[in-house]
C-alpha cells in the first residue's frame, strides 16, 4: 500500500496538475494579474525548514513557483534557507503570530508584527503575509487587523482576507489529512465546494475526472511530507496525537 504525505506523492500531485493544464502562481503575482486556470502553492513553514527548502528545489526543476511563509520562531526561521528559496524565484511571507504571542495584548501585537517583517525583509523582500493557526491559543492572530491595516505595512495580501475561496477551491494539510474541519481550529473558510478527499491520491483522481475547479489554492505543511520512514512515523504519530485535542477545542466552542 503505498505511503500518502510523502514526497514522491507530492510530486505526482504536482506532475498531474501540470499534465491537465494548471499553471502556478506566486500569490503576489496571483494578486495582482491571476491566471485563469492557476494553483496557489501555499508552504506553511511552521517548522523544519530544510523540508521547505527540498521542496522548493524541486518545483524549481519543474518551472513551479509557490509562496513559503515562515513564522518568527527558531524551529522556522532559517536566514540561509529563507534566501536560498527566494533565490529560486519562490516567493517569501510573514507566518505570523503576533496576537497569540503576546497573549492577546494588541500593542504589543503590533510592535511584535513591525519588528519581525522589518528584519524579514532584510533578508528578501516581502509583500504578503499570513496567519500562523496557534491552535492552543485561544487568540485570534487575525484579530490584530481589526483595529489596523496590513497595507499601511507595505503589505498587498493576506489568503483569509484577499482570496475569494467561495469561488477558489482551498485544500489544505492542517492535521495531516485533507480538509480535516473537526482537526483544525483556525485553518477554514467558507466556500462553495464541498470536495471529501481521504488521501492525495484521491485528489490526483478528482484532476483526472477534471473535477476540479479553475482556481485552487493548495496549503502545504512541508514538515508533514517525508520520504524516510522514521520521520515520517513520527510526524503521523505526532497528528495523531494533536487531532483528539483539536477535536475537544473544536467541540468546546461556541
Amino acid at each position: 500500500m503505498e505511503r500518502d504525505f510523502t514526497l514522491s506523492i507530492y510530486l505526482k500531485l504536482l506532475d498531474t496538475l501540470v499534465s491537465y493544464g494548471y499553471s502556478f502562481q506566486r500569490f503576489d503575482e496571483f494578486l495582482l494579474n491571476p491566471c485563469p486556470k492557476v494553483v496557489i502553492l501555499r508552504h506553511d513553514v511552521d517548522k523544519k525548514p530544510e523540508n521547505s527548502l527540498i521542496f522548493a528545489n524541486h518545483q524549481l526543476k519543474r518551472g513551479i513557483k509557490g509562496v513559503y511563509y515562515f513564522r518568527a520562531k527558531p524551529c522556522s526561521w532559517n536566514e540561509r534557507i529563507i534566501h536560498e528559496i527566494a533565490s529560486m524565484g519562490h516567493e517569501i511571507g510573514y507566518h505570523y503570530e503576533n496576537m497569540a504571542t503576546m497573549k492577546g495584548d494588541i500593542a504589543l501585537a503590533v510592535s511584535d508584527f513591525e519588528t519581525n517583517l522589518i528584519e524579514l525583509r532584510k533578508i528578501v523582500s516581502v509583500s504578503t503575509i499570513c496567519m500562523h493557526g496557534s491552535p492552543l491559543s485561544k487568540y485570534d492572530n487575525r484579530d490584530i487587523w481589526k483595529s489596523l491595516d496590513y497595507k499601511d505595512f507595505g503589505i498587498i495580501g493576506e489568503p483569509y482576507f484577499d482570496i475569494d475561496f467561495y469561488n477558489t477551491l482551498y485544500l489544505t494539510d492542517t492535521g495531516r489529512s485533507w480538509n480535516a474541519g473537526e482537526a483544525s481550529i483556525r485553518d477554514r473558510v467558507k466556500s462553495n465546494y464541498s470536495f471529501y478527499f481521504k488521501s492525495t491520491n484521491d485528489i490526483i483522481q478528482s484532476i483526472e475526472k477534471n473535477e476540479l475547479p479553475e482556481k485552487i489554492m493548495i496549503n502545504i505543511h512541508p514538515q508533514r511530507w517525508n520520504e524516510k520512514l522514521v520521520p515520517w512515523f513520527v510526524e503521523l504519530a505526532t497528528q495523531q496525537a494533536k487531532n483528539p485535542l483539536k477535536r475537544f477545542i473544536n467541540s468546546i466552542q461556541i
